[in-house]
């Protein structure tokens, strides 16, 4: 760990560094790796406690809408005031949710370890976007994508751990993961003292030029809100696969529910993979373009995925993750480059609106799922990728990297 402080020092040059976005990441992916523990545990708890589809939606809402609704305020605050060892304190939270999780006796206590954990990520999130910023050298797209990737990583392995440990040995093995979330702390203590440093090469915050947006107020205002509407499609219909695809592939298929999982950590992993191209394409070719293929391109095969068969669904489930998930890096970067010198704000408005239209999506859903069936709700949320044509009222972005 020596050797990783020692190549984390204050960036002499306007060059990326890997090795702090490498880091960022490892500890994006452990992050997120808890949170999909939780995803994956779903039919392990449905089980045991005894729990309704909206029971279920409920646990997503709680860490989700917990995240979500503070991730903005400490963006904000982190703005003015940076926090750079914020970072270990967010996986600290983690970890109580992780071995509370572990040990739950009731629905209750499963809903503050839910929560615990969403504090995690309403920590981790702003500040960590931002120092992948910071290391990117000018490459943001690539250093948010790198970011990225770790998370959607994480949220692929999760299932497949679960199949592999919690499956067999049960909840309390959950309490196992929590050696992995001690590692990230001592990884993230090592990126903090980077940031340190390099926030006070950079001088007070209210000394620092401020880069003017490249579009008048209310451009700028109107682009925000269709890219909401964005995130609300992609989130809503993520939280439809994510939070029911292994009751899903049950209840259609007749699979196990390990076999389920190794199905979703497929899913996950086509994610990752597309999240990791969004980012440099975006920097090539400019985000818009990536932002609307992504999301209104996904569209053909949505509607195509609940009329599949098994082998169908798995192939249609991959395209799905790996057109969708190339969005959020551009959708992110697109963003800060309207509102620079805001990257905290924007970062937790972004990561906090997208986990509460997970969760959001999740309890609606299992509602929804509770009063007619899992196969109707993939009907349903079919039509969601099709909003992806408001893209086009957004303005060109101004700023690309070669």
């Amino acid at each position: 760990m020596s050797s990783l402080a020692a190549t984390l020092s204050p960036p002499q040059a306007p060059k990326a560094e890997y090795r702090v976005l490498g880091a960022i990441s490892a500890s994006h992916m452990v992050n997120d790796m808890m949170q999909s523990l939780i995803l994956a545990m779903y039919p392990i708890l449905k089980g045991d406690f005894h729990l309704s589809f909206v029971q279920i939606g409920f646990i997503t809402l709680t860490y989700q809408l917990t995240a979500s609704l503070l991730q903005p305020l400490i963006g904000l605050y982190t703005d003015r005031r940076p926090q750079p060892y914020s970072l270990p304190f967010g996986m600290v939270s983690t970890l109580c949710g992780l071995i509370l999780l572990a040990y739950a006796p009731t629905y209750a206590v499963l809903l503050l370890a839910a929560a615990f954990v969403g504090l995690g990520s309403a920590i981790f999130h702003p500040e960590s976007s931002r120092i992948a910023r910071l290391a990117s050298g000018g490459q943001h797209g690539l250093a948010q994508s790198v970011f990225q990737v770790g998370g959607n990583t994480g949220s692929a392995v999760g299932p497949l751990l679960a199949a592999a440990v919690i499956v067999p040995f049960g909840q309390r093995s959950v309490a196992w993961f929590g050696l992995v979330a001690l590692m990230a702390i001592v990884m993230l203590l090592q990126v903090s003292r980077w940031y340190a440093a390099h926030n006070l090469a950079a001088g007070p915050v209210s000394l620092r030029a401020v880069p003017s947006s490249p579009h008048p107020r209310g451009v700028v205002l109107f682009a925000i809100g269709v890219l909401l509407v964005l995130i609300f499609s992609k989130y809503f219909y993520i939280a439809g696969i994510s939070s029911f695809y292994t009751f899903y592939l049950i209840e259609k298929f007749g699979v196990s529910v390990q076999s389920a999982q190794v199905h979703l950590f497929v899913f996950l992993l086509a994610s990752a993979i597309g999240t990791l191209a969004g980012g440099p394409i975006g920097d090539r070719i400019g985000r818009k373009p990536v932002i609307w293929a992504s999301i209104l391109g996904v569209a053909p095969f949505a509607l195509l995925l609940p009329h599949a068969d098994l082998f169908w669904t798995t192939a249609l489930t991959i395209v799905i993750g790996l057109v969708l998930s190339s969005a959020f890096s551009a959708i992110l970067v697109y963003a800060q480059e309207l509102m620079p010198g805001k990257i905290g704000a924007v970062s937790g408005l972004f990561f906090g609106f997208a986990f509460g239209m997970g969760g959001l999506g999740a309890a609606a859903l299992g509602l929804l799922a509770d009063r007619t069936s899992i196969e109707f709700v993939y009907q349903a949320i079919a039509y969601l990728p099709l909003l992806g044509i408001v893209a086009a009222l957004l303005p060109k972005s101004q700023r690309r990297t070669r």
